[in-house]
């Protein structure tokens, strides 16, 4: 993926448009047609990224990779009607710290927006359990680019609905079961790849569980167990945001599994200064800002040196109950 010139940005728009106006998710397209079009809209995302010179692409694009195409108004205002869910606090909390310093979110978001598809979100979950509401601190940092990016906050509820109920269930239970999988499988992946870095981590008494995720969070965390919430946020707390949106082109074309590897790239980024310090965790504390493209190109290049059980595993673990690490 490279920076765009004005006249690549012109032609990287003309094939964004040609395959779009192909793309129709209705009964007109078969379902191997649709999979077929979206592989190619994959290949022009790690190519190319996704045009910012055109506003809607971005928007039409995450719904389509989401197959997200119908928007039930009545259902979501129907959920926004019950008001405060029976986790409106910690929601409220959240939502208050939910990416502050940036100037743009907040003018385009802000935090009632944030708090209203949050509490709308608890109620359809607690419609579909028994009565319980599904929320975890880092959820709120997952809401807030589907809000930021999406021209209504319908079509971002029901983005982020279906981002959390099928790419990535297990990173959102109580129990942050996916969340301490995708830790360990940092450990496992970085020691094939770099078996040097991790050895010289090691010796360090540095695993994922204390470096990778917490140094990718950028909020305060509230007690000792929220260090887990950074792998939530795919790295959407880390700043700055455009570079966010970037990576989320990639993960939500690729699935959220390939984060692992895109965390393990920004440590690869850090490699010299890493092998070199006698105290590696005081760098991993300053993670540097996002860049996304050599993130991506790292990642991508990484997925051939995992070998093929493992790297089940990784795609596996976002949503695989029966998977066991």
């Amino acid at each position: 993926m490279s920076p765009s010139t004005p006249s690549s940005s012109t032609k990287e728009r003309k094939k964004y448009n040609e395959l779009l106006n192909s793309v129709k998710l209705t009964e007109r397209i078969s379902d191997i047609e649709i999979e077929e079009k979206l592989k190619k809209l994959r290949r022009l995302i790690v190519l190319y990224g996704i045009p910012t010179s055109t506003p809607n692409l971005r928007p039409l694009v995450w719904k389509l990779l989401l197959k997200v195409h119908d928007l039930d108004s009545h259902q979501y205002l129907k959920l926004v009607s019950k008001g405060r869910s029976s986790v409106a606090d910690k929601i409220r909390n959240d939502a208050s710290r939910t990416l502050k310093s940036d100037v743009e979110f907040q003018r385009i978001v802000g935090e009632s927006k944030l708090i209203r598809l949050l509490d709308a979100f608890a109620w359809r979950t607690e419609e579909k359990s028994d009565g319980e509401s599904l929320y975890v601190q880092g959820m709120n940092v997952l809401a807030a680019p589907f809000l930021y990016v999406q021209p209504t906050e319908l079509e971002a509820f029901n983005c982020f609905s279906r981002f959390i109920e099928l790419t990535c269930p297990l990173y959102v239970l109580p129990t942050l079961e996916g969340v301490h999988r995708g830790l360990r499988l940092v450990d496992k992946c970085l020691q094939i790849v770099d078996n040097k870095l991790y050895s010289h981590l090691r010796r360090h008494n540095l695993t994922a569980e204390i470096y990778a995720f917490p140094c990718l969070c950028r909020f305060p965390l509230t007690n000792t167990s929220d260090k887990f919430t950074a792998v939530l946020t795919l790295s959407a707390c880390t700043p700055p945001l455009d570079q966010v949106l970037c990576l989320w082109d990639f993960l939500l074309a690729f699935g959220p599994h390939m984060n692992v590897l895109c965390v393990i790239a920004q440590v690869l980024l850090m490699r010299d200064d890493l092998l070199s310090s006698s105290s590696p965790m005081k760098l991993l504390r300053m993670f540097p800002p996002l860049d996304a493209q050599p993130i991506i190109s790292i990642a991508v290049t990484l997925v051939r040196d995992i070998p093929e059980d493992v790297y089940d595993d990784l795609v596996r673990h976002c949503f695989d109950p029966r998977q066991d690490y």
